[in-house]
């Protein structure tokens, strides 16, 4: 058996670059880039997903390990494979900026702690829509659908020179504009009702002057802010579906000139 440097190319190139964008996604996709997971976790869950997706790819193209298309493909594929998870990751950061926006309004903006997923300090709310939009996503096959989306990729965007477009660099960048427009909706219930307690305050504090506002109205604007929350968390599920959903849409029409 012969192996001519051609084979050798196609073979070292259909191997390590889907692996680029494999493990660009896992880098920082939700739950997989999670600072908890360990690097080398990390790495064997790329290479096993590498494993079974190869014989879902395309034939790739043989090109020189030492050329400088192969350098050009190999930072397509990092960048293919980090925008699919990107797409996801801003959905989670949505939540995140909702939770912070809630803790202002009731007062906990004091109130931090260390984020497992970014490695951050965030309100405690903010953490708390975290982990549950985590476990909703878990529960709505998210990290299964995103590994689906991550196949599907290597037909849309096969392994070659020619890859995301500027089109699909504005799409990215748009999900970013976005993500403030979907934290304010998603946040908007509670902060009306605290909104509301908070005027209520204020009217009373015009009315008798000698009632110390500030020693009733923080633990009341801190009791019912969580009451809020307790109602408001109904709502949560149908929104974060939605946003997931689209997020996937987009991931997933890249490169396809529809996003």
């Amino acid at each position: 058996m012969l192996l001519t440097s051609a084979d050798i190319a196609s073979w070292a190139g259909s191997l390590v670059w889907p692996f680029t964008r494999i493990a660009a996604m896992l880098t920082i996709a939700p739950i997989f880039g999670a600072r908890i997971v360990p690097l080398r976790v990390r790495l064997i869950v790329a290479l096993l997903l590498t494993w079974v997706v190869l014989p879902l790819i395309p034939k790739v193209p043989p090109v020189d390990p030492l050329s400088a298309a192969s350098a050009l493909i190999t930072a397509q594929q990092l960048l293919i494979g980090l925008a699919i998870g990107f797409s996801l990751q801003l959905v989670l950061a949505t939540l995140v900026i909702a939770g912070q926006t809630i803790a202002m309004g009731m007062g906990l903006g004091f109130a931090q702690m260390v984020d497992p997923q970014n490695g951050v300090s965030v309100p405690v709310i903010g953490q708390y829509y975290l982990v549950v939009a985590t476990l909703l996503f878990l529960s709505l096959n998210g990290h299964l659908a995103l590994l689906r989306v991550l196949v599907d990729s290597f037909h849309s965007l096969p392994i070659g020179v020619d890859s995301l477009s500027r089109e699909d660099f504005r799409a990215v960048a748009h999900w970013g504009v976005r993500m403030f427009g979907d934290a304010v909706k998603v946040a908007l219930p509670a902060v009306a009702a605290i909104l509301l307690v908070n005027l209520s305050f204020g009217v009373i504090s015009r009315s008798a002057p000698q009632l110390n506002i500030f020693g009733v109205g923080f633990p009341m604007t801190l009791m019912l802010g969580f009451v809020v929350l307790v109602f408001a968390l109904s709502s949560l599920l149908p929104e974060l579906r939605q946003m997931l959903e689209e997020a996937l849409l987009a991931a997933s029409a890249l490169g396809t000139g529809s996003t």
